[in-house]
């Protein structure tokens, strides 16, 4: 890599992290071009070069984390054997990342992310499909072994992160009726069970 392409992929992580601090700190509202330059002692030209708008670096922004959460998703699933061990593993790595990145976590769960996973759904699973391919074919082998009920991807993929997401969200919201470590211990099993055919 050229010390120009070095020096650009610099700024860009300076105006990602930058992001997810200013966003993290003043919600949707406070990531302006201000802020961010501000936060991340990046210029508007640059920002303006690398992410073309506001909109363009909160996207990557949030397919950064997406990539990042769907990565310890795939890795949590490629030491299990079974499908109860997967589903167990799968849904205790994802509280752990809401609890070990609340930040990212809240941007990932945000309404910003629900208007741009309606407007754009196909683009953003397009672009993780590496990381998602993976994590189908391993679901769909249990399926195909008859550990899991054989129902259609979406509506297993709907029971497995369904309540995950719910309970994310709720705890995100900041409500003290959630405990995330218990949520680890309950979850897995009520979740597996779900899933039985």
């Amino acid at each position: 890599m050229s010390p120009k392409q070095q020096r650009g992929e610099e700024t860009v992580d300076r105006l990602l992290d930058a992001a997810l601090r200013v966003y993290a700190a003043f919600g949707e509202q406070g990531v302006t071009v201000g802020a961010l330059t501000k936060a991340s002692g990046v210029s508007l030209g640059s920002l303006y070069h690398h992410f073309g708008s506001v909109d363009g670096l909160m996207n990557a922004l949030l397919r950064r984390w997406l990539g990042r959460l769907l990565a310890e998703l795939g890795a949590s699933l490629e030491r299990c054997r079974t499908a109860r061990t997967g589903i167990r593993a799968l849904v205790r790595a994802y509280l752990t990342f809401v609890q070990e990145h609340p930040d990212a976590a809240r941007l990932l769960h945000s309404s910003y992310a629900d208007r741009l996973g309606m407007a754009q759904a196909r683009q953003l699973r397009d672009a993780q499909e590496a990381r998602l391919s993976p994590m189908t074919a391993w679901m769909q082998r249990h399926v195909d072994s008859g550990e899991v009920a054989s129902l259609p991807m979406p509506l297993i993929e709907a029971l497995v992160l369904g309540p995950v997401v719910a309970t994310a969200r709720r705890w995100l919201s900041g409500f003290d009726d959630v405990d995330l470590d218990e949520a680890a211990r309950v979850l897995p099993e009520r979740v597996w069970r779900s899933l039985l055919p």
